[in-house]
């Protein structure tokens, strides 16, 4: 019989459907439960706060995970391996979290503490103290102090290595983007053609990670990366595949958008050589917005018809559908209504037949939106209303369809600045459907800046666990719905 998940794990595939704050709210629940049945220095509720940590640390709430974490090392385990073992884990997630939060003084204090630690229950030559040099190397790469940074990366990969540790992935990224920044003619990869390939796509894993989180440093190394195993795996093995969708993904990210259709034609071909049609579909559609940020507004349109002539072989409405929504998009910007309307038209017929709500919601947003802008607000106002009622509250889309309304409903043909707004409401609902009913009188939510302010006004004072619960909920939505602001542009 399969062993039942465990609340971690129902937590965290909440998390992945985007219901952070559900998630967080049932890891509350388990570590009140643990605190009940086992007490506050029990090894029980150690674990317990570190998987609120590790939730925590995985919706980028980093300040909050590091408290977490702080907390389950909290009672340093006497007398039992296991435990401390344990304790280990939760002293290097503290550092890594206090990294992430830009707390490099502390995570490095914490880092060189756990390290200490480790040598003295592992010893220098085990993979468990390699862990802790890893996360040093990378302090002090973001610290500048690349010669200290290389010494602890080049003594993790040593031990991982010596070990046959899949962990030497991460100390050879950490490597690579240490030998390129200081701009030496070390090679960068040694040794990579003697790996198994699954170390190899690990490798990929790693350095995708760092350049969504110093991409200065790291995009180089991918750059350097995709083309070494373009040559030594072939242009279509899965981890030179993987280098250059990051390379695409990077390369908008970076305004670099000529390297970015490079690295879509790319993966475009390989994917048509191996007969992957679907693949190949969504790298046209990417490769059609490359080439209209290049400038090349002719040649994405082309690429619009393109791909809508490979969706039509596959057969499938909803991928017809998506191909159409995003063509008559590009005809709006570029300026041909008549065209755009007839594709975005036909964009909700096949997303209809299709049977996926949220495509149809997009669709009909897509289109009300550009009734809206050629002033039939009558019409505009129907689909954007219909479009909203299959859409989460919090879907990107929806924000932006629910700014539009506001100005549709005000006989303004655009609502483009009022995404906003739209994005404080839906933050305000958001927020009011997860707390006490009879707790809130009012609660204002207005955007300064890049980030939200809010005011409350409460019918009655709330118990200690309510203010807790409170002031997660607030922080939770806050992390949730900053990223919906950066996507409102």
């Amino acid at each position: 019989m399969p062993e039942s998940p465990s609340t971690f794990d129902i937590a965290y595939s909440l998390l992945r459907e985007g219901r952070l704050i559900d998630a967080e709210q049932l890891m509350l629940k388990e570590l009140q439960s643990v605190e009940q049945s086992h007490g506050r220095t029990s090894s029980e509720w150690a674990s317990a706060q570190c998987d609120l940590g590790n939730l925590l640390f995985n919706s980028d709430q980093f300040d909050r995970a590091a408290e977490c974490f702080r907390d389950a090392c909290a009672h340093p385990p006497v007398g039992d391996s296991a435990a401390f073992k344990n304790f280990l884990t939760y002293r290097l997630n503290l550092g890594m979290a206090l990294l992430m939060a830009g707390r490099l003084d502390e995570a490095e204090a914490e880092l060189r503490r756990n390290l200490r630690e480790r040598e003295e229950f592992y010893g220098r030559e085990h993979p468990g103290y390699a862990y802790a040099l890893e996360q040093l190397a990378d302090v002090l790469i973001r610290r500048g102090e690349l010669a200290q940074a290389r010494q602890a990366a080049e003594e993790a990969v040593g031990i991982f290595w010596e070990a046959g540790h899949e962990r030497v992935a991460g100390a050879m990224a950490l490597r690579a983007e240490i030998v390129l920044a200081s701009g030496g003619g070390d090679a960068v990869f040694p040794g990579l053609d003697q790996l198994p390939d699954e170390i190899v796509e690990l490798i990929v894993l790693t350095v995708t990670a760092r350049v969504r989180q110093v991409p200065a440093t790291a995009r180089p190394v991918l750059t350097h990366l995709a083309a070494t195993l373009e040559s030594h795996l072939g242009p279509d093995h899965q981890a030179t595949l993987k280098a250059f969708a990051e390379l695409a993904n990077s390369g908008h990210d970076s305004g670099d958008q000529t390297g970015r259709v490079e690295a879509i034609e790319k993966l475009l071909a390989s994917y048509d050589r191996q007969g992957r049609a679907e693949d190949a579909l969504m790298a046209v559609l990417g490769l059609a917005v490359a080439q209209d940020a290049a400038g090349d507004v002719d040649g994405s349109l082309k690429t619009y018809e393109q791909a809508l002539a490979r969706a039509d072989g596959i057969g499938r409405h909803d991928l017809r559908a998506q191909v159409l929504r995003n063509w008559g998009l590009a005809l709006s910007s570029a300026g041909r209504p008549a065209e755009a309307e007839q594709r975005l038209r036909a964009a909700v017929t096949e997303a209809g037949l299709s049977g996926d709500d949220e495509l149809l919601g997009r669709a009909r947003i897509a289109l009300g939106l550009f009734l809206q802008h050629e002033e039939r607000l009558d019409e505009a106002r129907e689909l954007v209303e219909a479009g909203l009622t299959t859409l989460d509250v919090a879907h990107p889309e929806a924000i932006q369809g629910r700014g539009h309304l506001g100005a549709i409903m005000a006989g303004r043909s655009c609502g483009c600045g009022d995404t906003r707004e739209a994005i404080a409401q839906a933050f305000r609902e958001f927020v009011i459907g997860r707390l006490p009913h009879d707790l809130l009188a009012e609660l204002e939510v207005t955007l300064d800046g890049g980030d939200f302010q809010i005011g409350v006004q409460l019918v009655r004072e709330p118990t200690e666990d309510e203010l807790k619960q409170l002031n997660a909920v607030f922080e939770s939505a806050t992390a949730e719905f900053r990223g919906r602001l950066a996507a409102a542009g």
